[in-house]
């Protein structure tokens, strides 16, 4: 049976003021292994105090990595999403994924996430913005392979919501093994999408995925309407994406894939957050996926 991580992104304890130390205390408190933090290229008081639950490029990358090790706790990937399809796009997006992927590489990440704007961007055409990122992602594959760092591109915006457009994305450096799809089960769900279907089409490309489930009544509200979903407010498994979620993680058990599967939702501080974790675990097993520890994490046998 083929393994799979199962993490989450530190947005789960936005709300709930919580530091990144924090997020890795609930992690080992709940034997979850691996997450995904923001990044702040640079200080923020938020940060400092403890109030924010994600990682600034200040921080030492080998450091905290022994940190996280002590928890039981790697990267699956970081988030480095500034949007790249704006006429901002090269100018601020390139140069903090490309510092994004050093950081990563010093700190064992294996990955990191970037994505496109929510909506058209205003001054150019979308032949245009999709040019401008072609270059953009020239730019920031070369420094990925250096870096032996994957980045991914997540269904999140107007253009990678858009089969059509993000076949183009995947493909903007050719056959390249470090720019690769990060897939949001509810993102693609929210901008009108089949997740499933998409799923299917981009099967081969997908390197990490973000679990999010999607609430009745935003789904009413902002289906077809929307690209992407700051955080969902309901558990994985108690909104209407459930079924697509469970039909999707099916998919990837059959074709072998291997990465993390990361819950993207509303913590609550953490309930919210151990309720999707309870649920995926019971729908990997129903899957056919085994769940992968790190080895650093395992605990030895008993002689």
């Amino acid at each position: 049976m083929p393994e799979i991580g199962i993490g989450f992104h530190t947005d789960a304890f936005n709300s709930s003021h919580k530091s990144f130390e924090q997020a890795l205390a609930w992690a080992q408190e709940h034997d979850v292994h691996y997450i995904e933090p923001g990044t702040i290229d640079g200080a923020c008081w938020i940060q400092g105090l403890g109030y924010f639950p994600h990682v600034s490029f200040l921080e030492d990358p080998v450091l905290l990595r022994t940190k996280m090790e002590g928890y039981g706790v790697e990267f699956s990937q970081i988030d480095a999403a500034y949007p790249l399809s704006g006429l901002d796009g090269p100018s601020i997006g390139v140069p903090y994924v490309q510092r994004a992927i050093a950081w990563a590489a010093q700190a064992g990440c294996p990955r990191v996430a970037t994505t496109d704007g929510l909506f058209r961007p205003e001054g150019l055409t979308d032949r245009e913005a999709l040019d401008q990122m072609k270059r953009s992602y020239t730019e920031i594959i070369r420094v990925a392979e250096a870096h032996r760092v994957v980045v991914t591109i997540e269904t999140h915006g107007y253009f990678t919501t858009r089969p059509e457009y993000l076949a183009e994305m995947l493909d903007f450096c050719g056959e390249t093994p470090w720019l690769r799809l990060n897939l949001d089960t509810g993102n693609t769900f929210i901008a009108g999408n089949d997740p499933v279907a998409f799923a299917e089409r981009f099967i081969d490309r997908i390197a990490h995925v973000h679990i999010k489930d999607v609430s009745a009544s935003l789904a009413e509200a902002a289906r077809g309407g929307a690209t992407g979903i700051a955080i969902s407010h309901v558990a994985a498994g108690d909104g209407v994406n459930a079924d697509n979620i469970r039909a999707i993680l099916r998919r990837l058990s059959a074709h072998g894939f291997d990465g993390v599967l990361n819950i993207e939702c509303e913590g609550q501080g953490g309930p919210m957050l151990a309720s999707s974790v309870e649920w995926l675990r019971r729908e990997i097993a129903e899957a056919g996926f085994t769940e992968r520890v790190p080895s650093f994490a395992r605990v030895p046998a008993a002689v």
